[in-house]
Formats: C-alpha cells, structure tokens, sequence
C-alpha cells in the first residue's frame, strides 16, 4: 500500500513534465515540423540580359528557419522567407496537473510522533532559486502598458519583424527594376563635354593664306589657345519586333514574386508569434498548477502528521518521508515553471520587436477555445492553400517572367530599329573657322543630325545557346511549381490530420478530467473519514493528473495547431486562435 503512494505521486510528477514537450521550435507547426515543399530557394536570376531580375519564389513553403512557419513555431528566425532566423528561448517548462479540493482534515489527537516535514536546506536554496527567477519575470511585466493580446502581438510581429523589414526592401528592389523595365525604350543620351589646350596657332591672313606661325614643322607655336566641344548621341527605339513590350511584361512580375515573398515573411511572424503566445499560456497555467500541486502536498503533509498522532493505521513514517521527498521535487518544477515563463516572455518581446530592456506583458487566456469550433474539412482546407498560398503565387509570377524572356531570345534573331541623332559642337581660340563645305576643319566643327537605324548583331550560335538556356529555366520552374504543389497538398494534410487529431485527444481528455475530478474528490472523502485506503487515493490521483495533463497540452496543440493551418492555407491568423 505504501508502495503504491511513492509510485502514484512519482508518475504525476512524470506526466508534469512531460507537459515541457510543447516548446517554441522553428519550422513546427502543431505537434510536428511541417514538411518543406522544396528547396527553399530564394529565386532564379532575371530573364535574359537586359531583362529585369524576377527572381523565381523559393520552392520551399515557409521558412524552416516558418515563430519556419515558425513556423508559429518558434522561431526567430524565420524566418528565412524563406527565410533564415535565430531560434527562440526553449519553450515552457514542466507542468504540473491540476489540483483538486480535498475534505478538510479531522481533528488531531493522540501522542506526537513526528512532526511535520520541514524545509530541507536544498529545497530552501531551489525555493530562492526560484524566487529570483519569479521577480525577474514580474519585472517583465510593465506597470502602465496594456497587456497585449493574441491579435496585437500577431499584428505586431506581421509589421515590424526583421525578416518581414528584409522582405519589403527585397520587394522594394523588385518595384525599381520594373521601372527600369517600363522605361527600357527612353533614349539613352551620350554626351561628353571638353575643354583642352593649348593648342597651336591655325589661321589665315587676310588674303586667305597661312600665317607664319600657322605652318607645320618648325617650333613656331605663334598664339596658342584653347579648344572647347561637346558632343552627343541618342536613339529612340521605333521597333523591336515585341522585345520592349516582354522586357516590360516580365519586369512587371518582380513586384507580385516581391509582394508573395513579403506575405509569406509576416505569415512566418504571425505563426510564431500565435505559437510563442499558447506556449506562454501553457507555461503560465502550468506555474498556476505547480503551486497548487505544493499547497495540496503540504495539506496532505498536515494530514498524514494528524494521523501519524492519531496513530492511525492508514499511514506510517515512510508516508512522510515520501511527501517530503515529493516537496522537495514540486519546488525544483516550481522553479523550471518561473524560468520558463521569463523565457516565453523574452521570445514574445523578440517577436513583437520590442526594444531591449522594455516590459512586455500578455493578456491571461485559458488554453481551451470559448464555444465549440470544429475545424475545417481536408478539401476546404486544400482549396483554400490552393487559392491563397503565397508561393504559389510567386511561381506562377516567375514562370510568366521566364516565358516572356523566351519570347525576347526567340526575336533576338532580329534588328531593332530606331531613331537616332547626334550633335558635334567645337570651338577654338587659336584657329580660323573655315567656311568652305569641302574643307575639314577639326578646330570648329557646328554638325548635328536624324536619322533611321537600324541595328542587330549575326552571333547567331550565341542566340541560340541562350535561347535553349531560357527555355530549359522555363521548364525548370515548371517542375518547381508542380514541386511546390505537391509540397503544400502535403503539409496541409499533416497539419490539418494534427489539428483534427489534437482535437479529438482534447474534448476526450477533457471528458476524462471530469470524471478523474469526481473520482479524486471521491477518495479524498472516503481518506478522510477513514474508510478509504491509500492505494484508492493514489489511483484517483494519478488517474486525474494524467487526465489533466494531456487535457492541457492537447488543447495547446489544437490552438497552435489552428494557427498553424491558418498559415499553411494562406490565411491569416485570426483573433481567436
């Protein structure tokens, strides 16, 4: 019978801490990694030369850094955007099961035996361990600032997170090189403008004939002066047999992979952002169950002490030794609880980019959802990755691109025409301008001039090399995108089979923590009348303590499993999740 109390309270404290297992793990989404759809990488380089960069979208569906996805996993970091991101803090710590009330101990009577269980030295130095840790998590918490709650701290994380920052520049250099694109007809002006000297004297008397100093081949400079020019030329392009109009088209898909790319940043954030918020809410309830479990613990210390006077047959000395040993264990979890919890606050200020040494603060929610919402359908949840999913929007953006900059190698084969023109001005001091049209005068020099051009280049084994090279990239991203497809379908299977799954362990173990409750409060009431027997006590314990933690930790994974099919499918998180 004595066996069964020290085996009954050593699996509860087990099962506790088998709660630690929901930890804030990038790349996670739910209970498990989410698969990755491919590579990962961040684009191809641009159509063809001249063509603007439209980088083809990473072949992997969230950044396995993705808080991946992130994964609301944890993460930091994500990124990735595919995204590359520091991991968070280790998630929360171990968690008791709940408590429940037991009847009120009998009078105490009889001679005194042992007295009862005291602080021993080492749970007096875990205690003060765990203090501090618990006032450096209070000082966390500001005096005056909101709490913030599940849709603050998502949307804070969405707009202000690095790889989100990094993800908008990226989109940034994607809208410039569609401009470039856009203006790739506007003339290109050459001009170049000169001064130089000296320069020996060139003129003429007034009889048309050379000065003495005006001739060649002695040391008689005669005035020297200067020379002033400038020139420049220009060609407006009139037709290129469509390549303007593709440079233009392909440019364009920048700015979509660009704004794909982004979306897929925040919903990496906004994961593990949700992710880092459930996995407080559990360390928190956890705590709140560990200091119920050490008040329950140093009742039934009182208790047995009652009885051990009453010279009560239901308990002996090793009863009480077992209890003080199972104190001594509670305050060492009581502290692992405190750490953890300063350590999901530290992740929530990563994410929601709080500046260093600033109090951050979460609203207090209970882990089990406010009414009763089944999850989506597999099918309603693949036509909806199908339909809102990022990166199957940038793909299909780069693979218009890589058509469009076929188009151009295939009509590279011919000329562009154009309208160009040009102007020659130069002016010098020290030389006679000559006014006769068949007379070269390098010194002053008044020309300009329009004209039709046409202009094209015979490097016809180049064109065709790079012809087949931008036909061979379009049938690559071809593959990535039915890749990228199949990858998608998959994790939203598995995310969505985890989620169901969670939430049919949840409504099951809440069931069963009912019933553990009204058997515990049971054999309490039959223990303290003295009808009951110890092993009944330790059953029901160990019954209700199992119940109560998977009933947390499932419902810990059908909240974060919710959020994470949200970011699979493309949605956002909600406010609920």
């Amino acid at each position: 019978m004595r066996g069964h109390l020290e085996r009954g309270v050593t699996v509860a404290l087990v099962l506790a801490a088998g709660l630690s297992a929901a930890q804030l793990t990038p790349g996670t989404a739910g209970q498990g990694s989410s698969p990755s759809t491919g590579s990962g990488t961040q684009g191809s380089p641009a159509p063809g030369t001249g063509t603007p960069s439209t980088p083809s979208p990473g072949t992997g569906s969230g950044s396995t850094p993705s808080p991946g996805a992130g994964t609301a996993g944890s993460n930091m970091p994500t990124p990735r955007t595919g995204t590359g991101a520091g991991n968070l803090p280790p998630g929360p710590p171990a968690i008791a099961p709940e408590t429940v009330e037991s009847p009120t101990s009998g009078p105490s009577g009889g001679r005194a035996v042992s007295p009862a269980p005291a602080r021993e030295p080492a749970q007096q130095a875990q205690q003060q361990a765990g203090e501090s840790v618990s006032q450096a998590a209070t000082s966390k918490t500001p005096s005056g600032a909101a709490p913030l709650t599940l849709a603050q701290l998502v949307e804070r994380a969405r707009a202000t997170d690095s790889r989100v920052e990094e993800a908008t520049a990226e989109l940034r250099r994607f809208q410039a090189l569609y401009q470039q694109a856009k203006w790739a007809w506007f003339p290109k002006f050459e001009i170049s403008v000169g001064l130089g000297g000296p320069v020996p004297e060139a003129r003429l008397d007034d009889n048309g004939v050379l000065t003495p100093a005006s001739r060649e081949g002695d040391f008689d400079f005669g005035r020297v002066g200067v020379t002033v020019f400038s020139t420049g030329n220009a060609v407006l392009p009139l037709y290129t047999f469509g390549k303007l109009s593709a440079l233009e088209k392909a440019g364009a898909q920048g700015p979509i992979v660009g704004a794909a790319l982004r979306e897929r940043a925040r919903a990496e954030a906004g994961f593990q952002a949700a992710q880092a918020y459930f996995g407080y809410q559990l360390a928190r309830a956890g705590l709140k169950e560990i200091e119920d479990v050490s008040k329950r613990l140093e009742d039934a210390a009182e208790r047995i002490d009652k009885l051990l006077k009453e010279e009560s047959s239901q308990v002996s000395q090793m009863d009480t030794y077992k209890v003080r040993f199972f104190r001594q264990l509670v305050e060492a979890r009581k502290a692992e609880a405190r750490q953890g919890q300063a350590f999901a606050l530290t992740a929530i200020g990563l994410l929601a980019n709080a500046a260093p040494g600033e109090p951050v603060a979460v609203v207090e929610e209970d882990l089990e959802p406010e009414g009763d919402v089944e999850p989506p359908s597999l099918e309603q949840a693949l036509t909806q990755a199908e339909q809102h999913r990022p990166e199957l929007t940038a793909i299909s953006a780069g693979i218009a691109a890589r058509e469009q900059e076929v188009f151009i190698r295939e009509r590279s084969y011919f000329p562009d025409l154009g309208l160009a023109g040009f102007y020659d001005v130069r002016l010098t001091t020290s030389a006679t301008r000559q006014t006769n049209p068949f007379a070269y005068d390098p010194y002053n020099e008044r020309t300009a001039g329009l004209g039709l051009v046409m202009r094209g280049t015979f490097d016809i084994p180049i064109k065709n090399a790079q012809l087949e090279q931008a036909r061979a990239e379009l049938d690559k991203m071809r593959a990535q995108e039915k890749q990228i497809r199949a990858g998608i379908r998959l994790e939203v299977t598995k995310v969505h089979g985890d989620l169901v799954s969670a939430w049919a362990r949840a409504r099951a173990f809440a069931e069963a923590e009912k019933n553990a409750r009204r058997w515990v409060t049971a054999a309490f009431a039959a223990f303290d009348l003295g009808t009951g027997e110890t092993r009944d006590l330790v059953e029901a314990f160990t019954a209700y303590a199992q119940a109560s933690g998977d009933k947390s930790k499932s419902w810990h994974d059908v909240r974060v499993g919710m959020a994470a099919l949200s970011r699979v499918t493309g949605a956002p998180v909600a406010p609920g999740e």
